[in-house]
């Protein structure tokens, strides 16, 4: 019987402690959700509302700066006859032009984006782009998800920016909006 390398024992030391510490990152494991958090999904919620009241897709977005709600932004493809004019580029040229600078999140500003859909490739390279700190969604999006569903672009190695992804965040009320849009159209 061999024994253990004792210069290995401390890589197996780390990595047990990363997999143990990985158990509490995963969704299995429900994490606290910040009030905030909430807050800010309710206000996506109500663009997505008015963008379905519009007939665009309800999908809404919130950008937030430093706890300041910087800029809120709903789907405008169709009103626009835009196909970027996603709810979630909106609020990103929106909160650009208000701030003048296109590079939102800095070493002085924490920005989060809060958006009811998972984002889809065009959305989540923006969201590098803009400098993002933090992204919050909804609910998943199997056709075009591009954080976790499809793709998963914000976690590519050769990207030089990285994103904080909090997901399910009022999920059941994200999905139902999009459902309830989709249902009466059929």
């Amino acid at each position: 019987m061999s024994s253990l390398c004792p210069c290995r024992a401390p890589l197996l030391y780390a990595f047990a402690l990363w997999l143990f510490a990985r158990q509490f990152a995963d969704p299995c494991y429900p994490q606290a959700v910040p009030a905030n958090d909430i807050e800010y999904m309710r206000m996506a919620l109500e663009e997505a509302h008015a963008a379905a009241q519009a007939g665009e897709v309800p999908v809404g977005a919130i950008l937030v700066i430093d706890d300041q709600v910087v800029a809120r932004a709903s789907n405008r493809t169709i009103t626009d006859c835009d196909p970027s004019a996603h709810a979630e580029i909106v609020a990103l040229r929106a909160a650009a032009k208000e701030l003048g600078n296109y590079r939102l999140g800095g070493a002085m500003s924490h920005a989060t984006l809060y958006v009811t859909l998972e984002p889809c490739s065009m959305c989540a390279g923006a969201v590098v782009q803009a400098r993002i700190a933090r992204l919050v969604y909804g609910c998943d999006d199997p056709k075009g998800g591009a954080v976790r569903s499809c793709f998963a672009v914000l976690d590519h190695p050769a990207l030089n920016h990285r994103v904080e992804v909090t997901s399910g965040i009022l999920l059941e009320e994200c999905a139902a909006t999009l459902q309830a849009f989709f249902a009466a159209r059929r």
